[in-house]
């Protein structure tokens, strides 16, 4: 692996001395503005990052670490999809870090640099849908990355992805076999490619039954369990909605409390299942997919980059499962 440019080169390149740049990329505020200026135009035209394992390197040295930023460490999705990714990497002898951009791409950037730092061997990321910087932009050397639960950027990277699309549309149309005519979208935004391919899911399962896909019954700006709540409430008071097709877990439990403070339900499946799907009553029927499974063969891909094994699929596609429990069916 290249070493990339060092203090030493930046120093040079700035004409000052070593002690310097090391006091200005450690933060000293006390220095000279014109020298600093230097410095700082040194360290962006070289593409100089911090090495925090400096001390360490040597021929062949790795760090044995591996980075992962995921969107949301508060959603248990998320953290179900870590576990898989440590328990896969623990057996190759590496440490993860995990961190969470909560989908701010300046946050996003931010950790995405901190790990470049700290010479993290790769990176599994779940880009934010607000974007960010692109990889060509990054300084070299980087390391293998693999994108999860979002597409590989064309042009290049590896991916792992469910069956959006499809698991959206057979949520959908049991709901309309159970006699649903007016099925309710909730979810997160559409600029999360996820939500885009569930509501396409969503959409054609209307056209193939012969219904027209009404906005009024969709509502897409949902992100926590509150707003979901909220938006049912208001497609069942307002919109007639009949049924309710939840697109992640949050807007799953979004659903069971507005149906818990109207005190009647509407049959409901959501995508992504949840910790307390079956303990509810009638338990949550959902499509989803083996998060922990995912979470793993990003990992996998990530280990054989690493190991300089091209995977022979740029994007891994996993299906997705339909579990009954019971919400699909109308009250009686």
């Amino acid at each position: 692996m290249d070493r990339g440019p060092t203090m030493n080169d930046v120093a040079d390149a700035a004409s000052v001395s070593l002690k310097t740049v090391s006091r200005y990329v450690n933060g000293a505020t006390n220095i000279n503005p014109e020298l600093a200026e230097r410095i700082r135009e040194a360290v962006e035209s070289l593409g100089y990052r911090r090495n925090l394992a400096a001390a360490s390197i040597r021929p062949g040295w790795t760090s044995r670490m591996l980075g992962l930023i995921i969107g949301d460490l508060g959603n248990p999705y998320y953290s179900t999809l870590a576990r898989g990714v440590e328990r896969e990497v623990h057996e190759r002898g590496y440490i993860l870090t995990t961190a969470s951009s909560d989908e701010d791409a300046t946050r996003n950037d931010e950790l995405v640099e901190r790990m470049l730092e700290q010479r993290v061997d790769g990176l599994i990321i779940v880009p934010p849908y607000t974007g960010g910087r692109s990889w060509a932009d990054l300084p070299p050397p980087l390391p293998p990355r693999v994108l999860v639960d979002r597409p590989a950027p064309e042009g290049g990277g590896y991916a792992v992805l469910a069956d959006n699309a499809a698991g959206a549309s057979r949520a959908v149309e049991l709901l309309l076999q159970q006699g649903a005519r007016r099925v309710a979208f909730v979810g997160d935004s559409q600029l999360i490619s996820t939500m885009a391919e569930r509501r396409q899911g969503y959409e054609s399962a209307l056209t193939a039954a012969g219904l027209h896909a009404d906005p009024e019954l969709v509502d897409h700006g949902v992100h926590t369990d509150e707003q979901a709540e909220q938006a049912v409430a208001r497609l069942l008071a307002d919109r007639g909605a009949d049924a309710v097709f939840a697109a992640n877990n949050r807007a799953s439990i979004g659903a069971l409390r507005a149906f818990q403070a109207r005190g009647t339900r509407v049959p409901l499946i959501g995508f992504d299942d949840f910790e307390s799907a079956d303990l509810t009553s009638p338990g949550t029927t959902v499509v989803s997919h083996d998060i922990a499974h995912m979470g793993a063969m990003a990992a996998r891909t990530l280990l054989a980059l690493i190991d300089g094994d091209e995977p022979a699929e740029r994007t891994t596609v996993l299906p997705v499962s339909l579990h009954r429990r019971g919400s699909e069916v109308p009250a009686r």
